[in-house]
């Protein structure tokens, strides 16, 4: 039996998302492109049990069955990427600020090691790391 693990999120744009997670996060989109240029669905992959997907906005409603999602600047996740090095995470942050990233937390030491935390085109909170020794 083969475990995989979709990490599903909002979006507004997806052709924005795309060329976002393309040239920040440097991430392998999955799946063959559709009309506007961009997989359906849009998934990167993480590694190789777990895909990040960006589902339209409005699609969350047919998932959650009513349920209302988050509101626009509020999170109930924060998505964390460890990097080997102080330099990696001052790097990524500077490369997904030039793809449209919002600064949260310019990149700074922590008592858990150095990080940066950064909001992408639509408002997701990640966390750049790099851990302590």
């Amino acid at each position: 039996m083969t475990n995989e693990i979709t990490i599903a999120l909002p979006t507004e744009d997806r052709v924005r998302a795309y060329e976002f997670y393309r040239t920040a996060l440097i991430l392998p989109s999955v799946g063959e492109p559709a009309e506007d240029g961009v997989p359906e669905p849009l998934q990167f992959r993480l590694d190789t049990g777990t895909t990040l997907m960006f589902v339209p906005t409005g699609g969350f409603g047919w998932v959650l069955d009513g349920r209302d999602s988050a509101p626009a600047g509020s999170h109930e996740i924060l998505l964390s990427l460890t990097l080997d090095s102080a330099e990696e995470v001052r790097a990524t942050t500077e490369r997904m600020l030039e793809a449209g990233a919002e600064i949260v937390l310019e990149p700074t030491e922590q008592p858990w090691g150095f990080s940066a935390v950064v909001t992408d085109p639509d408002g997701h909170a990640w966390q750049l790391i790099a851990a302590q020794g």
